[in-house]
């Protein structure tokens, strides 16, 4: 079965909860809490019985198919919860998944797509979960045409649940998600470009005060939660109006997965171009952003035209790529600036296995990982990565040189 079968033959009575494996999930990272999160609005929808419960870790059993990897067993969904009494922990994870042999806890599959449909009856436990961990990029890309984008540290279900919706409004932060009266009036007429919600990101998010780890974290945050509130305020009301033929649907649900698609493509270099001009680099002398030279890397510094200079140093250079995530992408970069020592790319995945980290070092890439990102990573390759300031400072010492 390849994974569009797959998906279709879930996509009838099942409920999806689909996310891209961390470093805290498998076993990438050496954490002693390995097995899939799970939130806890999620938890509570597939598990109702468990949702009064407050002994400590109340837990259910449910059998559980790695159809992309051919595995299956009875695991235990576990929600630990003993900061109801004074602890710290608060979390749901499914633990007995089989160490790493399981395609869930092998470091390789940090980065990893992977859907998770649970079938339940009305009102009971969920009591069979089939899953899907995406093998490379292209079955990512055909589970995200369904879903839309998922990015590190994200997840979705599908289909979108309205008694799961009304329970995360609860938790998501206020501050950047708009009111219809609140977005710029030429928003609901045209939608905006990325750069346009990135300034007005910008906007509501200035925090000139805090690291630009910090500052990329919170923007991004900020940009997802203002992304979703012009998301509902243009594309609602066209809903509700309804649709004449299924072909009219069709095009309005492939332009809203479109929209996201290119959203998510181009966020994160955007935010860093803006966090280089307030950081006083100045565009064109000392960053250039989407040169042609390089194979179009997404950044060269100091800039293009000395990067073309056959006599200005290769090692006074650097080429920055941008990369949500890069389980399978890392590797586009190694046709970027091949004749410069060293080349970095900015991710925001959230950890990979050390088998992979070490390719990336021999292919000459040096990670870029903001402070937050860096605890998912396994203690042996976090003294090897770059935070966003460090990479920034070098940048700096260029500049001086």
């Amino acid at each position: 079965m390849d994974v569009a079968d797959w998906l279709d033959e879930h996509s009838e009575g099942w409920f999806w909860y689909i996310k891209r494996l961390s470093g805290n999930d498998t076993l990438a990272n050496g954490s002693h809490q390995a097995g899939f999160y799970i939130p806890k609005a999620v938890f509570f929808r597939l598990f109702p019985s468990l949702e009064t419960h407050t002994h400590d870790n109340a837990d259910a059993w449910f059998d559980l198919t790695i159809d992309s990897h051919p595995d299956a067993r009875n695991v235990r969904v576990v929600w630990y919860n003993n900061k109801m009494r004074g602890g710290t922990r608060d979390e749901v994870r499914v633990t007995n998944l089989g160490g790493g042999q399981s395609a869930l806890l092998d470091p390789e599959s940090t980065g990893a797509l992977a859907v998770f449909a649970f079938r339940q009856s009305d009102g009971n436990n969920a009591d069979n979960c089939a899953v899907w961990v995406c093998r490379d990029e292209v079955e990512e890309d055909l589970v995200e045409r369904e879903v839309g984008p998922v990015e590190p540290g994200r997840w979705t279900t599908f289909p979108p649940d309205g008694g799961l919706l009304s329970l995360l409004a609860k938790s998501v932060r206020a501050d950047c998600r708009l009111a219809r009266s609140e977005l710029p009036p030429e928003w609901l007429l045209r939608f905006p470009t990325g750069a346009e919600i990135i300034r007005k990101v910008i906007e509501l998010r200035p925090d000139s005060e805090l690291t630009v780890d910090k500052r990329l974290m919170r923007r991004r945050d900020c940009e997802f939660e203002l992304f979703q509130s012009l998301e509902e305020a243009v594309e609602l009301p066209r809903a509700q109006a309804g649709f004449h033929t299924i072909a009219d649907f069709l095009a309005a649900a492939q332009t809203v997965l479109q929209r996201r698609k290119a959203r998510s493509g181009k966020s994160l270099e955007l935010h860093m171009r803006e966090m280089l001009i307030e950081e006083a680099f100045v565009e064109g002398r000392d960053f250039t952003y989407q040169p042609k030279a390089g194979n179009n890397p997404d950044f060269l510094f100091p800039n293009e035209a000395l990067y073309l200079d056959a006599s200005y140093p290769r090692t006074q250079l650097r080429m920055l790529a941008a990369k949500t995530t890069i389980r399978d992408r890392w590797r586009q970069v190694t046709e970027e600036c091949s004749d410069l020592p060293a080349r970095h790319l900015l991710t925001l995945q959230e950890g990979v296995s050390e088998a992979q980290f070490k390719l990336i070092v021999d292919a000459g890439i040096r990670l870029v990982v903001p402070q937050k990102q860096i605890e998912r990573y396994a203690p042996s390759i976090r003294p090897h990565l770059l935070t966003v300031e460090a990479f920034m400072a070098d940048l700096r010492t260029l500049s001086r040189s």
